[in-house]
């Protein structure tokens, strides 16, 4: 059986874990939390990155932090896991949810503005598989309306919308380091942070509401309780394990775009002869191979899909179930707008197995069995 994700793993790990564990030093902010932080900061240029514990504690520091309070409202895609509105719901806000563009199944940006309201205090915006949404529209947006923007770049690590890299560009950007990412440490994440002026709002926050990061950089002689806050540290276990990955992220990222090229190649003629969609990357963004999917005429032609390519022991999965329609989405938030894309292209959207170990020879075999399939 091909599986539909195996974590990345580099043969590496166990000894990086080992040192975490010969220093004496598991708990968080170690020396390798400090080593992964570091990489972070200089492949993305931002002011901050803090590890956390996963891409949902991430994306709660960040509505903290944005000061997101009982009755405000946020406005973001229906099509994204849950985390991305959960963070907002728990400070007590109503999501918006607009619709996607088609093409990419990103927020369309301009609905956005339309939604706005005098409760208005933020946006969310998701990278859907390291594409990056139409970030110079909404921070336009954003400017002029004086609204925070979070993006939810769990995806998107090492991806760029026009030079930029993606996390850095809103005032708060988050990644996600689970099993199912390029890079990962298991269950984990980052908080990137472009204002300076938040960094130390931050630290406290993460740091169970303390100025302890303070006390370990030695600019005060005790630490105390100075704001609420919570646990939001890894293990330096995990983020050893997560470093050994980063030690050779290029060579990460370029198999997975070699595998992701692979696939794009071989099922263009599908593409072509209107049998299925690939993915679009848009002018000025450069995606991380992170994931590969189709889209296929409907709802039910994915379902055979799915098991035609079961029996071919190949694993295929879709994806979100848009939150709109959920129970807590009815409850939590509500649609600005009509629905055109959101739930149709969420019916049509097959994902293919992508991971760093996937071979030229298993890629291969999984788009002819796509191509047998249709007929071709």
């Amino acid at each position: 059986m091909i599986r539909f994700n195996v974590p990345p793993y580099t043969g590496r790990e166990m000894e990086n874990m080992k040192k975490a564990v010969e220093s004496m030093h598991i708990c968080g902010d170690g020396e390798f939390t400090r080593k992964c932080s570091e990489f972070i900061e200089g492949v993305t240029g931002t002011s901050k990155c803090l590890l956390t514990t996963s891409c949902t504690h991430a994306l709660e520091m960040a509505a903290l932090l944005c000061n997101i309070r009982e009755g405000d409202e946020v406005i973001l895609p229906s099509y994204t896991f849950v985390s991305t509105a959960d963070a907002f719901v728990l400070r007590g806000a109503k999501v918006v949810f607009v619709d996607i563009r088609p093409d990419t199944m990103n927020i369309d940006e301009t609905l956005i503005e339309a939604a706005i309201t005098e409760k208005t205090r933020a946006i969310s915006v998701v990278h859907y598989a390291g594409v990056s949404c139409e970030m110079d529209a909404i921070m336009d947006i954003a400017r002029r309306y004086n609204l925070m923007v979070v993006e939810d770049a769990a995806q998107a690590i090492m991806c760029t919308y026009k030079g930029r890299q993606l996390g850095t560009i809103g005032d708060f950007g988050c990644y996600s380091f689970h099993e199912t990412k390029n890079f990962s440490m298991g269950e984990g994440g980052a908080l990137l942070i472009r204002e300076p002026e938040y960094i130390e709002k931050a630290e406290i926050l993460r740091e169970k509401g303390t100025d302890r990061s303070k006390y370990y950089r030695g600019q005060v002689d005790k630490y105390r309780w100075q704001n609420f806050g919570s646990s939001y540290l890894p293990s330096d276990i995990n983020a050893a394990y997560l470093y050994t990955q980063f030690e050779v992220a290029d060579a990460i990222n370029n198999a997975r775009i070699a595998r992701w090229n692979q696939y794009y190649e071989l099922l263009l003629p599908l593409a072509k002869a209107g049998k299925i969609e690939l993915p679009f990357i848009p002018e000025g963004c450069v995606h991380n191979g992170h994931m590969f999917y189709i889209k296929t005429k409907d709802m039910e032609e994915r379902a055979d899909l799915i098991d035609f390519m079961k029996e071919k022991d190949i694993l295929t999965v879709f994806h979100y179930i848009p939150l709109h329609s959920a129970p807590a989405g009815l409850k939590f938030g509500r649609f600005h707008g009509e629905d055109r894309y959101t739930t149709r292209e969420s019916e049509r959207l097959l994902r293919l197995p992508m991971f760093y170990q996937l071979t030229e020879e298993q890629t291969a075999y999984i788009a002819g069995c796509v191509k047998e399939f249709y007929g071709a």
